[in-house]
C-alpha cells in the first residue's frame, strides 16, 4: 500500500451555459449570461428499521437513499426567448425582414398540454493555476432536463435576473451527471 496525493482541481466562475435539446439536429444554446448555478441532490429514502427489545437494540437495518436526479437553479442576467422555449415551450416570432431580430415570444396557452423540451444542461467553469492562468474547463452535464414553467419580476433601478428551475433525471443505467475537462469552451458557428 501507498501514500498518494490526490487531485486538486480549484474552480471558479460560471464561464458558460449550453442547452441543447434532445431532438435530432437539435442547435446548441449558448448562454454566456448566466451567472450562478446551483444544484439540489433530488433523492427518495428509505426509513431506517431498527428491532428494539426491551429497550436495548437487537438489529437494524440503515436508512437507504436513492439518487433520482438533481434539480437545477439556473440564474441568467438577461432574458433568452430561445431558451424559455426549450425550458416551458411556446411560440418566438423573429421579424420578416431581419431574422436574427426577435419581435415576441408568446408562453403556451393556460391549460394547455404543451410542455418543453428534454434536453442536455452543460456548465462550464474555469480551472486555474498558481499563476492565475487558465489550465481548462470543468464541464458538468446534466441529462434529460426539463423546465419548470417561469415567472418574471422587475424593480426600479435593477437589471432582471431570472432564475430558471431545471429539473435532471437520469434514465436507467445512467449518471446523475457528468464532469469532463476540456481545454476550450464551445463558441458559436454562427
Amino acid at each position: 500500500m501507498s501514500i498518494k496525493r490526490a487531485a486538486a482541481i480549484p474552480t471558479i466562475d460560471v464561464n458558460l451555459v449550453t442547452v441543447q435539446s434532445n431532438e435530432s439536429g437539435a442547435d446548441e444554446i449558448i448562454l454566456d449570461t448566466a451567472s450562478q448555478i446551483q444544484v439540489e441532490v433530488q433523492t427518495d429514502t428509505e426509513d431506517a428499521v431498527r428491532l428494539v427489545i426491551k429497550g436495548v437494540l437487537k438489529a437494524q437495518k440503515p436508512e437507504q437513499s436513492t439518487i433520482t436526479g438533481n434539480q437545477i437553479t439556473l440564474t441568467d442576467n438577461v432574458f433568452t426567448p430561445e431558451l424559455v422555449k426549450i425550458l416551458q415551450g411556446g411560440t418566438v416570432v423573429y421579424d420578416t425582414l431581419d431574422p436574427t431580430k426577435i419581435v415576441s415570444y408568446t408562453p403556451p396557452v393556460a391549460g394547455s398540454s404543451e410542455k418543453g423540451k428534454i434536453f442536455t444542461l452543460k456548465a462550464y467553469s474555469a480551472q486555474y493555476d498558481a499563476s492565475g492562468q487558465i489550465v481548462n474547463y470543468e464541464c458538468i452535464s446534466y441529462p434529460n432536463c426539463q423546465g419548470v414553467p417561469i415567472a418574471f419580476g422587475a424593480e426600479d433601478g435593477v437589471f432582471r435576473a431570472t432564475e430558471y428551475t431545471i429539473n435532471s433525471a437520469p434514465n436507467t443505467g445512467e449518471a446523475p451527471y457528468t464532469i469532463t475537462w476540456v481545454d476550450t469552451l464551445p463558441t458559436p458557428s454562427v
